[in-house]
């Protein structure tokens, strides 16, 4: 049994009777369904349900999230998806757990610090920019990897680092 949240709205449960071949037969929120589901190239699948054809990519898949962007017929959908033991983890009060921690950002390459974009004190969410790395004649965008405060930066603009140097502690 699997959970699975479309756009973070509507929620759906889909028990999976069995997947064999190309055939896919279940049920979604109890209701039956049986559907052909046949790869066409990479990332890229034909689903064949009730006589309508439905072309679907998966564009972008975050599995330590559980979850994936994915185009039916060119309208993207955001999915994310809980199986039975994320839903017991969550009433145990324990789904926390599942999640991992960052508190560093270390150099992923040697190079030179260009530029830091954040201070220390300062609360940030993920996905923003951090500092910005020259590596190989090339600019690089360190973003963060979390939500959180930055509580220490452990180097100066200008500075050349090597290869999992610490930069920056939440």
């Amino acid at each position: 049994m699997y959970t699975i949240k479309v756009n973070n709205t509507k929620e759906y449960k889909v028990d999976l009777n069995s997947n064999s071949g190309n055939k896919i037969e279940g049920k979604i929120n109890d209701t039956l369904f049986s559907s052909d589901f046949i790869k066409i190239g990479d990332g890229f699948y034909n689903l064949i349900n009730e006589n309508k054809t439905y072309t679907l990519e998966i564009v972008k898949h975050i599995p330590e999230e559980k979850t994936l962007l994915v185009k039916i017929n060119n309208t993207p959908y955001s999915l994310s998806i809980k199986d039975k033991y994320d839903e017991l983890l969550h009433n145990l009060g324990l789904d926390n757990l599942a999640t991992k921690k960052v508190n560093d950002v270390k150099a992923p390459m040697p190079g030179m610090v260009l530029n830091i974009v954040v201070t220390e004190g300062q609360e940030i969410k993920k996905g923003d920019s951090l500092i910005i790395l020259e590596a190989m004649k090339m600019e690089n965008v360190l973003k963060s990897p979390t939500d959180g405060i930055i509580k220490k930066i452990a180097v100066t603009k200008g500075v050349a680092v090597e290869k999992n140097q610490l930069l920056i502690q939440f």
